[in-house]
């Protein structure tokens, strides 16, 4: 195995894709291993790779890490993008904690019912405007730096930027009132790692569709 992480999950979006945006923002170059079917699931379990018989799964360092918030933290650690102190970290924490309540709206989006997927795109682009991207226009505005925390590009910006775009897809104008995230947004976009992530062919994968769906429900429906 070369010295590169090692990614096990399915060929999609899902858990994976906040550590994939983790890793590519810092500069790390990683392989993938996709989950196509149960059985390779079920092996992986057997084997006793899986802590909790759960993925992702990041073999990374010598350890074969799963749980994203740990993997994440990990990474943030190790290729300082964790703040420089205590309270920095608790402050990325907390933006990084509100992120991810986001996300997870956009994680069930593809498996919620057909005739659920307007209200579904309501409730997104509602929480979205009213609850979490105002909390981050007035950090920015407010310290007037160019980074949400420290002016130092950190795992809440890469978070953040993942999550903007995520909603972008639902809502094409989901930023147009506020100013400071188009412009965080343009920032991080043009920063030679995250540009390079973001190119087609990349390692980014595409919006979720019914074979991602399909898949997801083989590999790990009992």
């Amino acid at each position: 195995m070369s010295g590169k992480p090692r990614l096990t999950y399915l060929n999609g979006r899902g858990r994976m894709e906040c550590i994939r945006w983790l890793l590519a923002a810092a500069g790390v170059e990683f392989e993938e291993v996709f989950l196509q079917t149960k059985e390779q699931y079920e092996k992986l379990i057997k084997d006793g790779v899986l802590m909790f018989q759960q993925v992702p799964l990041v073999e990374i360092d010598g350890m074969k890490m799963v749980q994203t918030r740990a993997i994440l933290s990990y990474i943030a650690g190790k290729y300082n993008l964790y703040g420089k102190d205590l309270k920095e970290r608790a402050l990325i924490d907390m933006y990084v904690e509100g992120i991810i309540d986001l996300m997870h709206m956009i994680l069930m989006f593809p498996f919620s019912p057909p005739d659920a997927k307007e209200k579904n795109i309501d409730s997104i682009k509602d929480k979205a405007t009213n609850r979490y991207f105002p909390v981050f226009e007035k950090a920015l505005k407010q310290h007037g730096q160019d980074f949400l925390v420290g002016n130092k590009f950190s795992w809440a910006d890469v978070q953040l930027i993942e999550a903007i775009l995520a909603v972008e897809e639902k809502v094409p104008a989901v930023l147009s009132g506020f100013p400071q995230l188009q412009a965080l947004k343009k920032r991080m976009s043009n920063m030679p790692t995250i540009k390079k992530f973001l190119q087609p062919g990349g390692p980014r994968k595409p919006p979720p569709d019914e074979h991602y769906v399909e898949t997801v429900m083989k590999v790990f429906t009992k």
